[in-house]
């Protein structure tokens, strides 16, 4: 039995978890039940219906589900050789990243330029102490599927963010890796720490970050 991320509810991520077999079912539907109450309802929260359906015990595996351990696979990987890039995706379909160009199309994501070459990199080129600003304003400013982020690591170089779901607290990482060279390459990478499925949420975050980004003259290198 998992518990699914549905359409409806667009929240909760397919999760494979031993200690929620029976409540599952249960939970995903007061979950649900709770964005749809009508005006006469009582409003409860969705973890006050939860605490009120289901055994205490199983309850505290449920609501820790989001708070997964932070990969350790998290930064620049160096493989040697002078072969720098952020980490492949898992097998899981819930992940994107430009690394997986030559790996696996399903996974891959084109990288984006800050200064192209028929764009502003001709006329007035950014600086990327400029780019990663503008990085940093679109990352706080965007919500995409209502997830917050959370600005974990920063330097001139490279962005960490963490976005958590509104409901669950289920946290996706994403990473922007500034590549050296002449091409003003920004690479990405952004994976769901838990599931499989996560309704498209990575790409469609990407998708929006990367609009917000062309309107200070950003583009993909690759669409």
């Amino acid at each position: 039995m998992q518990l699914h991320r549905s359409a409806a509810c667009g929240q909760i991520r397919q999760v494979k978890a031993k200690t929620v077999l029976r409540a599952a079912p249960v939970v995903r539907s007061l979950v649900c039940q709770a964005k749809w109450q009508g005006d006469g309802e009582e409003k409860l929260q969705p973890k006050e219906i939860i605490l009120r359906s289901v055994n205490v015990a199983v309850l505290g595996a449920l609501l820790t589900i989001g708070a997964a351990p932070r990969p350790g696979n998290i930064g620049i990987q160096d493989y040697g050789g002078g072969i720098q890039t952020l980490s492949l995706c898992p097998r899981t379909p819930n992940c994107i990243a430009t690394s997986e160009e030559g790996n696996d199309r399903e996974h891959y994501a084109p990288p984006l330029t800050y200064n192209p070459q028929d764009g502003r990199g001709m006329k007035n080129p950014a600086s990327q102490e400029q780019a990663m600003a503008e990085l940093v304003a679109a990352v706080q400013k965007l919500k995409p599927d209502g997830f917050t982020p959370k600005i974990i690591k920063q330097t001139k170089d490279y962005l960490y963010v963490e976005y958590e779901s509104p409901l669950m607290g289920f946290i996706d990482d994403v990473e922007f890796w500034f590549k050296p060279g002449p091409n003003a390459r920004v690479e990405y990478r952004s994976a769901s720490r838990v599931g499989e499925s996560d309704g498209n949420i990575n790409r469609k975050r990407i998708r929006a970050i990367r609009q917000e980004l062309e309107t200070k003259g950003w583009r993909s290198t690759g669409l």
